[in-house]
This record gives structure tokens, C-alpha cells and sequence, in this order.
């Protein structure tokens, strides 16, 4: 960890959403009726054990979401943030560093997380969503990259962003992105996945965001934070990374 410091941090930072800025499955919370079986095909994807594409249009299928539903999933998000998103979203954006939510989630919902937090739109790669007249159900956007396995490389791979880059995030699509970037922090703040944790460069086991801070934030960064607002966010990084048993030595590949 103290060699990233040394090296300046990173440029970039891209966080997933789902169980990671908010901690809540935005397509559970959309399944009613068919919680179970949603349930069940979003924990095979995210622990890998079956593709993404195989899943992802069949839970539209079974729920078939409203356009006020899904705008109803936006809110709830941003109720479900989880601690220190946006403390963390605001320091590194002070700190000039690029920020992006890269998901597989439905975009509307998505891009309501990213307005709370400060991000643009066109810092937000998500699945897009049709809807009728009525408001009813259509279709989902059936060539986005996000959709499918392997979208979440080619995305981060076509951004060209800023380098060093970290991407945060807590499934096996995330993990998938490792070649994409020089450093992969697995948030296991809401749902430990045993398989995603053993191929991150750091694991982050607690609820908190704020040690994504203390490891994007390079020597010239910890200087400005000090006489900042989020000088104690960072402190407060600091200790959890240091406290957390679980996280290997920091050695990105």
C-alpha cells in the first residue's frame, strides 16, 4: 500500500454500484414475486458460477418492471448508500481525481446514485431500459456490453481513463475486470464472496468506502486532504485498512 502512496495514488477510480455504493441488489429489490428464484440467478453471476448473459434477460422476463418502479429503485439506492459514499465520492472528486460507476444494473436507477453523488452522466456506464407509452415494460438494451460477461473490460478499456486506475467493486464481473486497470479493491462491506476476494489486489471488508480514499490518495493528495474537510475520512481509511485482518499486502500486479 505504501508503494501506490509513493507512486502518487491513482488517477482514476471506478466504482461498481450494486452492493457497493448502495447495499442493495437493485434487481432483487425489483423481484416481488419472484425474490427467490432472482435471488438466485444474481448470486450465481456475481460468484461466476454462470454467465451474466444467460441471467440477465431472464430476470427482466420474470419481472417486467415498471418505468415508475425502476425510478422508484433511483430513490432507493441513494437511501441504501452505504457508509462514507459520498464523504469518499466528494474527496476524490476535490482531489481532481476521474470517477466513474461502471454496472450491470438498470442505467436510470444508476445514474440517480451518481447525481447524489456528484458524477455526471457521461461518468456512468449502465444497461439501458425501454418502456411503452404506458409506462410498461419493453425491453432492456440487448447490445450493451454491461449485459453480458467481459462487457466490463471492454468498457473501462474504451473510457482510456486517466492511469493509474482502481476499480471497486464486489462480484465476479468486477474481478473480470482486473486486466483492465492496475489495481482491483473487492467491497465485501455488504456480501463477503469468498471467489472475488481471492483475486483482488486488496480486500475491503468493512461497511465504510473510506479506505478507496486512503488508497487513491498519493503523497501530494495527503498534503492537500490534511488542511481539507476529509482529513479525518482519511485518517479514518487509513486505520480500517490497517485494522481489516483479511486484506492481503497491497501489491498491484
Amino acid at each position: 500500500m505504501a508503494e501506490a502512496h509513493a507512486r502518487g495514488g491513482f488517477a482514476s477510480v471506478v466504482f461498481d454500484c450494486d452492493s457497493t455504493l448502495a447495499a442493495i441488489e437493485g434487481i432483487e429489490e425489483l423481484a416481488t414475486g419472484h425474490a427467490d428464484e432472482v435471488r438466485a440467478l444474481t448470486r450465481a453471476a456475481m460468484e461466476g458460477s454462470i454467465p451474466l448473459e444467460e441471467v440477465y434477460g431472464r430476470r427482466l422476463e420474470l419481472i417486467r418492471p415498471t418505468r415508475e418502479r425502476v425510478e422508484a429503485l433511483g430513490r432507493e439506492y441513494v437511501d441504501a448508500l452505504v457508509e462514507d459514499a459520498r464523504e469518499t465520492v466528494a474527496a476524490l472528486l476535490w482531489l481532481d481525481k476521474e470517477v466513474r460507476v461502471l454496472s450491470g444494473g438498470l442505467r436510470p436507477p444508476v445514474e440517480a446514485v451518481a447525481r447524489e453523488l456528484g458524477i455526471t452522466a457521461g461518468a456512468v456506464a449502465a444497461v439501458g431500459i425501454r418502456f411503452g407509452a404506458d409506462g410498461a415494460y419493453l425491453d432492456f438494451e440487448r447490445d450493451s456490453p454491461l449485459a453480458r460477461s467481459g462487457g466490463k473490460p471492454r468498457v473501462l478499456r474504451e473510457w482510456k481513463l486517466p492511469r493509474p486506475a482502481l476499480l471497486v467493486g464486489d462480484g465476479a464481473t468486477d474481478l473480470e475486470a482486473r486486466p483492465a486497470v492496475d489495481a482491483f479493491a473487492a467491497y465485501m462491506g455488504v456480501e463477503f464472496r469468498p471467489a472475488v476476494a481471492a483475486g483482488a489486489d486488496v480486500v475491503l471488508r468493512g461497511r465504510s468506502l473510506a479506505p478507496v480514499l486512503a488508497l487513491a490518495a498519493g503523497a501530494a493528495d495527503r498534503a492537500r486532504l490534511a488542511a481539507s474537510p476529509w482529513d479525518a475520512l482519511l485518517r479514518r481509511g487509513d486505520a480500517l485498512l490497517t485494522e481489516e485482518a483479511s486484506s492481503r499486502p497491497f501489491h498491484p500486479r
